[in-house]
């Protein structure tokens, strides 16, 4: 480590507060720069970045497109006001209602960022319905400000106790660690339709405007719903008059091979929220894409929230930008091609190294379980206690030999960049499991 960099360790631990960690045992590379699939600390040292920052670099780092757009909006003009009109704000617009689920087309508020949109889609949800309550699932994150916080069902909810009434809870699917005691993806599915259906009950669904789902659970073990769940779920909102909202902050822009993963998944809900990809991560930007048949109802009356930063041309810019990266590069298409290098590096993975319990995920999305005993799934550390357990020795190696991950507890999520190429995943994959086979020896 050079003096600079030491210097500016020292100073990023004194100044700035890192999130989710105990300051005292923060100890981070000082990262620079980036390119591509690749960021690079003060000294140079390469990190293959095999989780996307935070699921979020969908384009990967220094995108010459987003560079080239964010510069030129800004030598035009960097603010408008959201109550005044703006040109790449109505392209972007217009470009993400042809995106979108809905044949009807879409309208969108932004937002800068993921649990921002999730508020006002929740919002939104109870002006147009008059209902007050929302389901959310435990194992969830729906950000982490004291109205997303709530939403969110794992433990980063518990600071923001006690949060903004009306938020409801319930069990959803999980097939490894099945909540509804069965190995049977059909057998869950339907105890767990069993179960939502006892919740609504319990609740009056007449009392509740929307159910909030990550349609592929994120950062709480990247969980793929077993077949027919979303589907069930979908049938009882309409049946209820309940909005079905899906949190594509992370799914969302092509890490699951489609625009969506709505798309993806053939289940349509009334709302979708988004951020992270929408502009890779280049410019903080989230929103809240409302389907036609219910932006209508604005027509008439006033819609009920706004942002001094919604709609900032910078990333208006750098969200149209990014979205004809994706579609001249079909990188929508390529998350599907990685899906299978995915598949078959991880499960061989898991075939050679013990500590790996479970390996699953779709397009670009992956999460790997660690456990102590495969038999018994014992996890290497509690899910929510009060401490990740060795899971950051084993990222720090990770760091050590060149490759970045993003992990909690005892899920590892790795989410490449969509231009990652096969060569580099593979490079990655090594490292990663050189790491793991290390770790489980300890």
């Amino acid at each position: 480590m050079t003096a600079t960099e030491a210097s500016l360790r020292s100073k990023h631990a004194r100044y700035v507060l890192t999130p989710w960690s105990v300051q005292g045992a923060s100890d981070r590379p000082v990262i620079v720069r980036g390119s591509r699939s690749a960021l690079f600390d003060e000294d140079g040292k390469r990190y293959i970045d095999l989780s996307s920052g935070l699921v979020a670099v969908n384009l990967g780092h220094a995108h010459p497109a987003l560079i080239e757009a964010i510069a030129r909006q800004a030598a035009r003009i960097c603010y408008v006001s959201p109550a005044l009109y703006n040109d790449e704000r109505a392209e972007f617009a217009a470009e993400l209602s042809a995106l979108a689920p809905w044949e009807e087309g879409a309208r969108t508020f932004f937002t800068t960022g993921g649990g921002e949109a999730n508020e006002d889609a929740v919002k939104v949800a109870r002006h147009l319905t008059g209902r007050t309550k929302v389901l959310a699932a435990y194992r969830s994150f729906h950000g982490s400000a004291p109205g997303a916080g709530t939403l969110t069902g794992e433990n980063r909810r518990w600071p923001n106790e006690p949060g903004p009434p009306g938020v409801v809870h319930f069990v959803a699917p999980f097939p490894y660690r099945s909540p509804f005691s069965t190995e049977d993806p059909a057998t869950e599915t339907a105890r767990a339709l069993e179960h939502l259906e006892l919740v609504l009950t319990y609740e009056d669904p007449n009392r509740i405007a929307a159910v909030l789902l990550e349609p592929i659970v994120g950062t709480n073990g990247v969980g793929v719903y077993p077949e027919g769940y979303l589907a069930g779920v979908r049938e009882r909102c309409e049946r209820h008059g309940i909005l079905l909202v899906f949190d594509e902050v992370m799914t969302g822009f092509g890490r699951t091979g489609e625009a969506f993963a709505a798309k993806r998944l053939g289940v349509t809900p009334d709302i979708i929220t988004f951020a992270k990809g929408a502009t890779s991560a280049y410019v903080p930007l989230g929103g809240v894409l409302l389907r036609e048949g219910l932006a209508e109802a604005f027509d008439e009356r006033v819609f009920p929230t706004g942002h001094t930063f919604s709609g900032h041309p910078l990333a208006m810019a750098a969200g149209r930008a990014a979205l004809r990266a994706y579609q001249d590069e079909a990188l929508f298409a390529r998350a599907r091609e990685i899906e299978g290098w995915l598949h078959a590096g991880l499960h061989g993975i898991r075939e050679r190294i013990p500590v790996v319990g479970d390996v699953r995920g779709l397009g670009a999305f992956f999460g790997v379980e660690l456990v102590r005993d495969r038999k018994t799934k014992e996890p290497i550390a509690p899910w929510q206690g009060p401490a990740m357990g060795p899971l950051p020795v084993l990222l720090r190696r990770m760091l050590d030999l060149g490759v970045y991950v993003f992990g909690r507890y005892n899920i590892l999520l790795i989410a490449p960049p969509l231009v990652i190429t096969q060569e580099e995943l593979r490079e990655a994959l090594q490292v990663l499991e050189q790491a793991l086979d290390e770790f489980q020896a300890m």
